[in-house]
Parts: C-alpha cells; structure tokens; sequence
C-alpha cells in the first residue's frame, strides 16, 4: 500500500485570516503526525488571498519547530522565482535545525500570474528555461564544498535535504528520469498527462547517487465524512475555489453550498471533471474502495493527500477517515 502524506496550502476560508489558516496547518501538521502520515508539505503561492503559505520555507520552519517525527517540506518551491543558492541557504538552514526532516521539492512554474510573477523581480524570459540548470546548481550547493570552491551555501553544504521534481506535464517527469530523482505529479489538479508522465518516469529513470530506482508520488484530493452526502458538501468549497480561480476571481475559500454543480453550465461542469477527476469524496467505505482502485491503478509509492475544507474540524476529521482506511487496506494487504 502506498505511503500516505499530506499537501496543506493553508486555505484561508471566507470571513477567517492568513494568521488563523496559519495556526490551523501547525494544528493539522500535528494531528496528522500522530496519524502516522509520511510528510507534511506546503507549496508556494503569490498573490492568492486563499493560499497562506506564500513564504513557504517561513512556515516549513513553524510546522517542523512544532512537531517532531513528520518529515516537513516545500511541494513545492518554485524556482524560477529564486536564485538556486538563496534557497539552498533556506532549506540548508531548515535542515541543520531539523536534521533528516526535511524536503525540498522543485517546480518549473511561476505560482502565480505573470504580473506578480514579474513582482518577484526574476528574469521572465529566462526563469523556466533554466530550470534543470538551476536544479543541478541548487543540487550541488548541498554537496559538500570542494577546495578553491568560492560560492558557498552556508548553512547547506553537506546538509542532508531530500530533492523532489514536481510536475503537472511529461517535462518534469522527463528531468526527474534523466537526473534519477524521485517524481511527484500534481494530478490532484491536473492529471491530464498523468499516465503519460508516469510512464515516462518509469521507462527513462537513470539511477542516481540520490536514488536507485523510481520512487513516485500522486497528488490526490481526498473528503471524507461519515456519509457520502456530508462529503460532497465538503468538496464543493474547492469546486468553487476552482471556478473561481479558472474564472479569473480568486478569492477566499468559499463556505460549502448544496447541490453547488447544479447551478453549473456545461462548460464549468467538464472544466471541474476533468480538473479534479483524481478525486475520492465519500464515506468510510467510499474512500477505502476509492483509495484501494487509485493505487492499484496507478502504482504509486505515496500520495500526497490534499483537502481544502472549510471547516477546520471537518478537515481534521477528514485525515482521520482517510488514515484508517489506509490502515485497513495495508492490513488486508
């Protein structure tokens, strides 16, 4: 059975703020931990008033100061945004604080429109196209230093930080193969080319001094309630976050409405299907059959587990479902 880890963008409901959404991750990072999830992973957003997890290494360090086992990470940092040797520095120093901890996973993406994008004050016709250079030269600042070497990370040289290549297409799929590094697809919201990137990855994976062999992650979008109904009330508030978002009118997550995809037309409707068809919103037993059907189909080696809730409570209660589940499934197995 898959590893179960879990993607928190720190939502920020209608009517809540950033500093509440941030004391909810710490509070879910923790819950979860008991649980037994794997990691724990925020990812890099601008300019997104329902996304608090913009300094994304800023609350790595919160999450990982505030527990103690769960591995804490960036899923991911988006490194067109950065110059390789600043972020080195960061995860370096969140490494030497918290040894054996911590991730660091790498996007080609900007994370936001281009306007802000350009705020970020990063060279846009260079950005993307460099980045397997930039991954190679972020990779190498964490190799301990050579003699003569006058570019240094400090902290970050020899620091023990786990490298990930994310994607949402076959490019990253293709560079985490040539560069024998382990893969995570963003399919919990673009799994068009899931099964081409997967087959890609598997089929042109180089061994590494890193990794021997593939090692997989599939996003996931997971709701779990005590019945099937409770669910996809829960699963509206990201259906309506996506509407929002595709619509040009990102916003706060919105509370959770019924019977939201009523009110849809066509063109919404197949947006929202094909955008979130790796989706397992139900029950106990709706989402231990739904969990049992995506890793059989897939292979993959972990999930990454993501659920934007409105209600903190509920979200909690989410993980719980979806954990025991995963327990009874890896017993059966």
């Amino acid at each position: 059975m898959a590893v179960l880890s879990v993607l928190d963008l720190s939502p920020v409901p209608e009517g809540s703020t950033a500093g509440q959404s941030l004391r909810n991750t710490l509070d879910l990072a923790r819950h979860v931990e008991r649980l037994g999830y794997h990691r724990y992973w925020l990812a890099e957003h601008h300019n997104m008033p329902g996304i608090a997890s913009a300094a994304t290494s800023v609350v790595i360090g919160h999450v990982a100061a505030g527990t103690s086992t769960i591995r804490v990470g960036a899923g991911g940092i988006m490194l067109p945004n950065h110059a390789p040797l600043v972020i080195a520095e960061q995860f370096g120093t969140l490494a030497a604080l918290h040894p054996g901890r911590i991730d660091l996973g790498l996007g080609r993406a900007p994370g936001t429109d281009m306007l802000t994008a350009r705020a970020l004050r990063r060279n846009l016709e260079a950005g993307a196209d460099n980045f397997p250079q930039d991954v190679v030269e972020l990779m190498n600042y964490f190799q301990p230093a050579e003699p003569g070497q006058r570019v240094r990370a400090v902290p970050g040289e020899g620091e023990d930080v786990e490298v990930w290549v994310l994607g949402s297409s076959t490019y990253g799929a293709q560079l985490a193969a040539m560069l024998g590094l382990p893969y995570a697809f963003a399919s919990h919201f673009a799994p068009a080319e899931m099964e081409h990137a997967i087959d890609i990855y598997r089929s042109r994976f180089q061994p590494s001094d890193r990794l021997a062999a593939p090692k997989l992650m599939l996003g996931l979008n997971v709701f779990a309630a005590d019945t099937d109904g409770e669910a996809r009330l829960l699963f509206s508030s990201l259906q309506q976050a996506f509407v929002n978002l595709r619509t040009g009118r990102p916003g706060k997550l919105p509370p959770p409405v019924e019977n939201f995809e009523a009110t849809l037309d066509p063109m919404a409707k197949g947006m929202l299907a094909g955008a979130l068809s790796c989706a397992i919103v139900g029950s106990p037993a709706t989402v231990r059959s739904g969990l049992d059907e995506f890793v059989r189909r897939t292979g993959a080696d972990e999930l990454m587990v993501t659920a934007q809730i409105f209600d903190h409570k509920a979200r909690l209660r989410s993980f719980e479902i979806l954990a025991e589940a995963h327990r009874e499934l890896s017993q059966a197995a």
